[in-house]
């Protein structure tokens, strides 16, 4: 028999793991899989546009093209993301959590969170019934006189109507129908800035209009797009804001033209021009004010407010019912709302709704009840109705 002088290996004990091979590498961490990928990727887009969203929508020109979204998008994106959550198993936990915090911001950013009610029974004064519509160029196909039976049936005290104007192709035409208001109206103040048209039936204190220089269609394209008319109510003088804001681009032309991005910047210029006058406008003005109108953007409440001490008032009912376009010409589901509300000055608005006008505009109505506080009066469930 050989024999060795190597020494004999010592034998492992009992329930040890046997000594790794120097030559044998540790187990790699297991990687994702794409669809573990994919999520990932599509959160972080989310939180990102979302974030690019509060801090360029109403500064930047191109980002028009984002506004123009439904806001329901941001409730659903991760809605949608929240429910894949659980394929992406490494990761799933904190990826829930991050789109439960991003979801609750679409939500609130969207506004369709609970509504607690408005102001209804709790100040003593005078009432007022207000009418605003933005009219779809006023019944250029309509029969004008169901369009003048529907405006009369309103009896408002004060109208607030927009595109008071007729179109040919792409250029606006002033038109004068202050004879059909005035014997439709009898009584009524009429007052025209532009394609702007608000009627009263209450004193008018004061118009101010601005003036526009040149000729041709400049009345439209570089006129007013807020009217402001002083009304006497009660013992105070209330200003209403008759607005119009220009819309971000015309659906229907390629965005890929040179034609529809000069648009959509002079767009974007007017409005913020137009915006920026009605905001130091109310800045300045000593009266309580009512806004209201066609503002053509979904975004005014949360993300780029009127400011300036204004309250955002909403229709009643649920969330979804305070969508206000379109409901006629265009084959687009009811996602948008682009008529709003605004008061200054301790305005109370007991009654707000959306009702009626998808027989003659794209646009739904506002009907609107404004009460001014009596001077020195204490709060009393009673008001007054003109």
């Amino acid at each position: 028999m050989t024999t060795t002088n190597e020494p004999l290996a010592a034998a492992p004990e009992r329930g040890s793991a046997p000594a790794p091979d120097a030559g044998t590498a540790p187990p790699a961490r297991a990687r994702w899989c794409a669809g573990t990928r994919l999520l990932v990727g599509a959160t972080a887009a989310w939180a990102l546009l979302l974030t690019l969203h509060l801090l360029l929508a109403g500064r930047w020109w191109p980002w028009l093209l984002v506004e123009a979204t439904p806001p329901l998008t941001l409730v659903a994106v991760p809605l949608l993301l929240l429910a894949l959550a659980p394929l992406a198993r490494p990761v799933r936990r904190w990826l829930s959590a991050v789109l439960v915090v991003l979801l609750l911001a679409g939500v609130h950013l969207a506004d369709l969170g609970p509504r607690w009610g408005e102001d209804a029974g709790t100040t003593r004064g005078t009432t007022v019934k207000v009418f605003a519509w933005s009219t779809d160029y006023w019944q250029m196909t309509d029969d004008k006189d169901d369009f003048y039976t529907f405006l009369r049936r309103q009896a408002a005290d004060v109208y607030l109507l927009q595109e008071y104007l007729y179109w040919e192709g792409d250029q606006p035409v002033r038109i004068d129908d202050s004879a059909r208001l005035r014997k439709e109206f009898p009584g009524y103040r009429l007052s025209v800035e532009g394609e702007l048209l608000t009627l009263s039936r209450l004193p008018v204190v004061a118009e101010h209009h601005r003036p526009v220089s040149g000729g041709g269609t400049d009345w439209y394209w570089k006129g007013a797009r807020a009217q402001r008319t002083d009304v006497r109510v009660g013992g105070s003088t209330v200003s209403f804001y008759n607005v119009h804001l220009p819309v971000p681009f015309r659906v229907g032309d390629n965005p890929l033209t040179g034609r529809f991005r000069d648009f959509l910047r002079e767009q974007y210029d007017r409005r913020d021009q137009e915006l920026g006058a009605l905001r130091a406008d109310l800045a300045g003005n000593p009266h309580p004010a009512v806004v209201a109108g066609d503002l053509n953007s979904p975004w005014m409440k949360r993300v780029t407010p009127l400011g300036s001490g204004t309250r955002t008032h909403d229709p009643g009912g649920s969330p979804l019912s305070a969508l206000s376009w379109p409901v006629s010409d265009y084959p687009l589901p009811r996602l948008w709302r682009l008529d709003w509300l605004f008061t200054t000055g301790g305005l109370a608005v007991p009654d707000y709704t959306f009702r009626g006008g998808q027989d003659f505009s794209d646009h739904v109505a506002q009907e609107i009840r404004v009460t001014v506080p009596d001077d020195d009066a204490p709060n009393d469930p009673r008001g007054r109705s003109l």
